[in-house]
């Protein structure tokens, strides 16, 4: 069983910055381990932020974050991040990290094993 607890949230102004930092209880570096922050908004669907693949090191984005985040590992710390730079008021979510291992579309929630509890980031205007 793989725990993963994150933390990072909090409150800010729009064109701020935050990192979140997702800690696992256990690590394997291994290209099929993929590692994920998702979001979910208050009326909205849950929906995928940004994966790595720990490992290989590859990277995915959701558009809508493109050149504003940016995902990344510490293999020494088991921790996986993201930062969140020029964050917007339409960023504000619960924000949680995931993990899976296998192949399939990162967006894909189903696929995934293991959630964190969330943290919380507010943007204000």
């Amino acid at each position: 069983q793989v725990q993963l607890v994150e933390s990072g949230g909090g409150s800010v102004q729009a064109g701020g910055s935050l990192t979140l930092s997702c800690a696992a209880s256990t690590y394997t570096y291994n290209s099929s381990v993929c590692m994920a922050w998702f979001r979910r908004a208050p009326g909205k669907e849950r929906e995928g932020v940004a994966a790595i693949y720990i490992g290989g090191g590859s990277a995915y984005y959701v558009d809508s974050v493109k050149g504003r985040f940016t995902i990344s590992q510490d293999n020494a710390k088991s921790t996986v991040y993201l930062q969140m730079n020029s964050l917007k008021p339409e960023d504000t979510a619960m924000y949680y990290c995931a993990a899976r291992t296998g192949v399939g579309n990162w967006l894909n929630t189903l696929l995934y094993n293991y959630w964190g509890q969330g943290t919380q980031v507010t943007v204000s205007s």
